[in-house]
């Protein structure tokens, strides 16, 4: 059944109260609501834990989207207890890594400012994220990393705006990238928006980012590798050079 989904609305909600409404064969639970990211868009789904009034907690291993966009499943690691339906649970997020992975989607956002050239990839990842480009361009490295961090010192506000299918139907040139498909089909689209009134950048993006620049921290482009005649991978990762936080 369709859930809601409150990371949608606060990318910051690590944990919250739910109740069962599936439990799958394969041992995939549904819940009427939850604040647990499902894989999509290049960002892995959240980890964690669900706890039961008794005190004891389900590991989860993956959270993904089921037949459509408003099914969320939240897979347990093997041997792991199940819940019953109707069952009330409490919500816990691996918050560590939902936050690097928050702070690596912004700076993904970020990287397609300073090399604004269409998207044709990308992966957020918690030690290193890559960004496909279709450029032919040669680019220095050290020179995106220095406006990169130019970007996050400068701290710009990073927030939502909502449009609905529709109007992102009639303004197509707003998704930079070339074949990925933005998160449509639930009637309206999330924005992410960086700087004052959108004045660094506004794309479709159903992941999670920070809400202010300066929280991506230290970052950098460690390698562009040329894949094809006009593409380039960008790989960004946390720290300096020689120094991976």
């Amino acid at each position: 059944m369709p859930v809601n989904a409150l990371y949608r609305d606060d990318f910051y909600l690590s944990t919250c109260e739910a109740v069962v409404t599936a439990v799958h064969e394969d041992g995939g639970i549904e819940l009427d609501q939850t604040c647990f990211y499902a894989t999509s868009g290049g960002q892995p789904g959240d980890t964690g834990a669900l706890e039961r009034a008794d005190g004891t907690k389900i590991a989860l291993g993956q959270t993904k989207h089921g037949p459509s966009k408003d099914i969320v499943i939240h897979v347990p690691l093997e041997n792991e207890p199940r819940p019953d339906v109707g069952e009330k649970l409490v919500l816990h997020v691996d918050w560590q890594r939902r936050y690097r992975l928050m702070r690596m989607h912004t700076a993904c956002h970020l990287l397609s400012v300073v090399c604004s050239y269409p998207i044709t990839g990308a992966a957020v990842g918690e030690e290193e994220s890559r960004v496909d480009f279709d450029m032919s361009e040669t680019i220095d490295k050290d020179a995106v990393t220095a406006r990169l961090m130019e970007l996050v010192a400068e701290n710009h506000p990073v927030y939502l705006q909502w449009i609905t299918d529709e109007e992102l139907a009639a303004n197509p040139d707003i998704v930079k990238s070339k074949n990925v498909r933005p998160p449509i089909g639930l009637g309206r689209v999330s924005l992410v928006c960086i700087g004052e009134n959108s004045s660094i950048d506004s794309q479709p993006c159903g992941g999670t980012h920070v809400s202010e620049t300066q929280e991506v921290g230290q970052i950098h482009i460690a390698k562009i590798e040329k894949k094809g005649k006009e593409n380039r991978r960008f790989r960004i990762r946390f720290g300096t050079p020689g120094d991976e936080a």
